[in-house]
């Protein structure tokens, strides 16, 4: 069975908690189970993984590459300067798609340079969980350009 791996950046455990008229009042455990469901209509597995810590981030891309059919990740902070997690995507051959729950382009100026979109497939914002679920409907279909 085919399996995705789901990565979630740093501070994204808070979610429910962190910033709730930003990101919602769900849990990073409802957003799993969510993606759970919606990966068993779909007939694939997913790998929820969450890390603060980016050298783990970067271990599980590298390990994705041998385990999985593509990636979702929502490098959170991390977006907007690790080079390190840009290079590993670069790295990998599967397909990788960059996922944010907020719009990151009408917040602080800062957010709106991603280091790691130009070496993903797709980058999906603003649309809160919803983005998880189309990313992971766009891994499925496929489809090279």
């Amino acid at each position: 069975m085919r399996e995705i791996y789901v990565i979630n950046g740093p501070n994204l455990n808070r979610l429910g908690l962190r910033e709730p008229g930003v990101y919602g009042k769900e849990t990073l455990s409802d957003l799993e189970f969510m993606l759970h469901q919606e990966a068993q209509k779909l007939g694939v597995n997913v790998n929820c993984l969450q890390s603060n810590h980016e050298g783990e981030i970067i271990d599980w891309i590298h390990e994705s590459a041998e385990k999985a059919t593509g990636i979702i990740i929502n490098p959170g902070a991390f977006t907007h300067y690790s080079y390190g997690i840009r290079d590993a995507i670069a790295s990998i051959s599967i397909p990788v798609i960059e996922v944010h729950i907020s719009n990151v382009h009408a917040r602080e100026a800062f957010r709106h340079t991603s280091v790691t979109a130009p070496v993903t497939k797709g980058q999906i914002v603003g649309l809160g969980f919803t983005g998880y679920k189309l990313a992971l409907a766009a891994l499925i279909e496929g489809g090279e350009e």
